[in-house]
């Protein structure tokens, strides 16, 4: 146990330094009454034999220390816990157009579509993300931020779970996406400026044209991680039977690793579950949470316990005080009715 105010200590020898330093007074003869004497129930007069004085002068030099000790705060100080310190701040940017309802993903023997597949990889990857603030941004026609930069990462996972297919529109707009993803973190400070775009598709719509977005993300320091994300080739069954075709034929790879290089990032291709899962261990270790050693020892306050006792003690000086009022009285009436008699 420490105190965060040991000087204060020093303060419990006062009443004793003051009894001596007080001046000592002459010795007062007064008649001793016998116990139960008819004066003994006047005020001022106390009868032989009643208690001392001194318990009261104990409970108040006890009553003294326990405030000291509240006033000198003490503190149990536990073990080192280490703080976790903040890494990146990493913007989520994901594409919800109709085009990622394509069911070329494969989980467990069983197909799911694109935006399924994301939302099993990136419930990993979130919760891996100790120490960073992580944002969501989910674009179509129009981009949207689900969740500003925060450290809250299980509001992150929810709203991406809750995400649905076409809610931004049907088109894409990657540049405007882009766009806001910046916006979002040109405040941060640098070199902790991150987005990770992932589409399946080709920029179809939007204000910002995305080789202009690229311009405004090199300008703002942001650094994009871009991710293609679709099969390469899969069965489509039809009337005349089964055919092989590309459902990725409409991703700009191009523009994904243009913009990627241009930044400072890297371009992935994600063609099954198992790759995407690859990819984003592979950004988990490339934008890696810096700690830097930082530690601090939880501190426990105590001063409410000899606080508390000081109250206790306080209280029941004041009742044996009363107690003691209230007998004598009545021992003084009852010789006063003995002597009439």
């Amino acid at each position: 146990m420490t105190f965060a105010y040991p000087w204060l200590l020093v303060l419990a020898l006062l009443p004793p330094v003051l009894q001596r330093l007080r001046p000592a007074r002459p010795p007062v003869p007064a008649p001793h009454l016998p116990t139960g004497h008819w004066l003994s129930g006047l005020p001022g007069v106390s009868p032989r034999g009643s208690a001392s004085p001194r318990w009261q002068q104990g409970l108040l030099y006890l009553l003294w220390l326990l405030l000291v000790l509240a006033l000198a705060r003490p503190q149990h100080v536990g073990e080192e816990v280490q703080l976790p310190v903040t890494g990146r701040d990493l913007m989520l940017v994901v594409d919800i157009s109709p085009s990622m309802d394509e069911r070329d993903m494969i989980i467990q023997g069983r197909a799911i579509n694109r935006l399924q597949a994301v939302k099993y990889v990136l419930n990993d990857f979130i919760s891996r993300r100790q120490g960073d603030r992580l944002g969501l941004i989910l674009f179509g026609t129009e981009p949207y931020v689900q969740a500003p930069l925060t450290f809250d990462l299980e509001t992150v996972r929810t709203l991406l779970q809750e995400a649905g297919l076409g809610m931004a529109g049907r088109a894409t707009a990657i540049g405007d996406a882009v766009g806001l993803a910046v916006k979002r973190l040109r405040e941060r400070p640098q070199g902790q400026r991150v987005a990770i775009l992932l589409t399946d598709g080709a920029n179809t719509a939007g204000e910002i044209r995305p080789d202009k977005a690229i311009e405004i993300a090199k300008a703002a320091g942001v650094r994009l991680y871009t991710i293609g994300i679709g099969a390469e080739s899969m069965l489509q069954r039809g009337l005349l039977g089964s055919r092989r075709v590309n459902p990725s034929r409409d991703l700009d790879e191009a523009l994904l690793t243009r913009m990627a290089e241009s930044t400072g990032g890297q371009y992935f291709r994600a063609r099954s579950l198992p790759e995407l899962e690859q990819i984003y261990d592979s950004i988990d270790q490339l934008e890696t949470i810096e700690l830097e050693g930082k530690y601090f020892r939880p501190v426990t306050e105590l001063f409410h316990w000899p606080a508390g006792l000081a109250a206790l003690a306080g209280a029941l000086g004041l009742l044996l005080r009363r107690l003691e009022l209230r007998r004598m009285p009545s021992a003084g009436h009852r010789q006063e009715e003995a002597r009439d008699d």
